[in-house]
């Protein structure tokens, strides 16, 4: 039987109930304490730590993900990549006993995995270098100069190592984690669509 991450799983759920929670248009929290996430995200502990956390500086954080995405409205990003960055985000920022690379990793493998463009993965791993940059004080907060002139997908080439650069930490490859072949967008669109004929 294939090795499984604990938290990996956890990521997972927390995403889908992020994106049910945006596609409903109602707060992370409030899709899970009204039963509107789909019963097979199954959120264990660590996954309800992290939407409610989310929830809870949604604000600051999706500031932060408009200020280190280039050329991108937040309002215009794919809803599982916008989901994606607010998950590692806030686990970057609040999850201290997560090294920042291993949040940059998972979120890239979630982007790979269910992104909403090709690119997902590394627009996503662009975003997340910029704001890893300014939290290890390689680039000072406000310091827009080191990724002028890159959009977020040429970012990934400069940034692609900076997971690395935090810590030697690896997540589990494909091989190690085995998911059923549905996607959350899948998922939720059918939870959305039972929750909106009640």
């Amino acid at each position: 039987m294939p090795r499984i991450h604990y938290n990996t799983l956890s990521r997972r759920s927390a995403l889908q109930a992020l994106y049910m929670a945006d596609v409903m248009g109602i707060t992370p929290d409030r899709a899970i304490d009204g039963g509107h996430v789909p019963a097979e995200a199954s959120l264990d502990d660590y996954a309800k730590r992290l939407v409610y956390g989310v929830a809870g500086h949604i604000s600051q954080i999706d500031a932060d993900i408009a200020r280190f995405s280039k050329n991108w409205a937040i309002d215009r990003m794919p809803v599982v990549d916008r989901a994606v960055l607010r998950l590692a985000i806030f686990e970057m920022y609040y999850v201290d006993e997560v090294p920042v690379s291993v949040s940059i990793n998972e979120a890239v493998e979630l982007a790979k995995e269910f992104g909403g463009e090709d690119d997902s993965h590394r627009f996503v791993n662009g975003v997340l270098g910029r704001c890893a940059r300014v939290l290890s004080g390689q680039v000072s907060d406000g310091d827009d100069e080191a990724c002028d002139g890159q959009d977020d997908a040429e970012a990934f080439d400069s940034c692609a190592t900076d997971a690395e650069a935090f810590s030697s930490t690896e997540t589990p490859s494909d091989a190690e984690v085995s998911f059923d072949a549905q996607t959350p967008s899948d998922d939720v669109a059918e939870a959305a669509a039972d929750a909106s004929a009640e």
